[in-house]
């Protein structure tokens, strides 16, 4: 019998912003057969997810990947959180969208996310590379996408994330550095609604643990730095079949207008903070404003201009902060979209 090291990765019960946790079972190893990877149990109370006298709580593994880290056999292990009796506990984001994905799955739909972070030095106070104190880097304008180690800072730490990913079989299409210094994205997709969220979680693990090889903090907050400087978001490319095909350009703009219809019950799912975020400034909208456009960094929804050439394609959902739970943003745009509405 041959065994390995499986990271069991799973959400906490912490709000507003859920946190990432993981811990190590030596199983047999299971093959390609999610079946085979054992269930598990954890310590409730230790991650505000049950109280001390009632504290054990389930993990029931929905997918796996490669572990890039330990390599050979070793493997990723992401889990649903369920109460003892089966039942999906209060902090499973999951269990809802998995009932919502097979809802619509006649609709095909498919969803990109754009991933933005900023690193920190390891004590997580100022942005990595940034002047001690109270100073400041130059200004805005030089960074994005940025070459040279005046202009760029962490790419180690990018590179090293890049390639972990694509050997896990994560499905991440793209990275750059981002508008900030210090402040990069990662792109995560096209996939169906599950498997979307369950990459990017499992990306962020890969991001936050391989920061621990380089002293490196990786964070979400949507507006690390107060003032003329970029926040973070996690812009949500959307499709269904019918905005794929033939004159999919109205079905996209249809459900624009229905988007707009819900948006207070987006705005309170898309992530903690994001007030600090959506002002209207620095490529956003304001959060208590909804618009949509062509070409539009400005607006909520922005409708590609290849999009628009083309007549048929996505849309993107730019409101959705950097610390968004993807599991509920999914949920939101297929119920709005796709059903009667979002009601949180």
């Amino acid at each position: 019998m041959k065994v390995i090291q499986a990271e069991y990765i799973w959400l906490d019960g912490q709000k507003p912003t859920a946190k990432l946790r993981s811990k190590t079972k030596i199983i047999e190893e299971p093959g390609r057969k999610l079946e085979a990877i054992p269930e598990w149990g954890f310590d409730g109370s230790s991650t505000e997810q049950a109280t001390g006298s009632f504290s054990d709580c389930a993990l029931f593994p929905v997918a796996f990947f490669k572990d890039p880290i330990r390599g050979g056999a070793n493997i990723l292990v992401m889990c649903e959180v369920m109460n003892p009796d089966g039942t999906p506990h209060s902090s499973n984001t999951r269990a809802r969208l998995t009932k919502a994905a097979e809802k619509y799955r006649n609709h095909d739909p498919l969803f990109g996310i754009e991933q933005e972070y900023t690193l920190y030095d390891k004590d997580g106070v100022r942005p990595l590379r940034w002047p001690e104190g109270s100073g400041f880097p130059a200004p805005q304008g030089r960074y994005y996408c940025g070459v040279g180690s005046d202009e760029v800072y962490g790419r180690e730490l990018i590179e090293a994330h890049t390639k972990a990913c694509l050997e896990a079989g994560i499905l991440i299409c793209g990275t750059n550095a981002e508008v900030m210094p210090a402040q990069w994205e990662f792109q995560v997709g096209p996939l169906g609604p599950l498997e979307a969220g369950d990459h990017l979680w499992a990306a962020r693990w890969l991001l936050y643990r391989l920061g621990e090889n380089l002293g490196i903090s990786a964070k979400l907050d949507p507006k690390p730095i107060a003032g003329d400087w970029n926040g973070a978001g996690a812009h949500t490319n959307f499709s269904t079949k019918a905005m794929r095909e033939n004159g999919g350009l109205k079905v996209i703009e249809a459900a624009c207008k229905k988007l707009g219809q819900f948006h207070k019950e987006h705005i309170a799912v898309y992530g903690a903070d994001n007030d600090r975020r959506l002002t209207g400034k620095h490529e956003t909208c304001g959060i208590n404003e909804f618009r949509y456009g062509v070409s539009d960094r400005g607006a909520s929804i922005r409708i590609p201009m290849a999009t628009a050439n083309a007549g048929c394609g996505y849309l993107e959902d730019r409101r959705p902060a950097a610390n968004m739970d993807p599991y509920l943003v999914l949920t939101a745009l297929l119920e709005t979209v796709c059903g009667e509405g979002f009601e949180g």
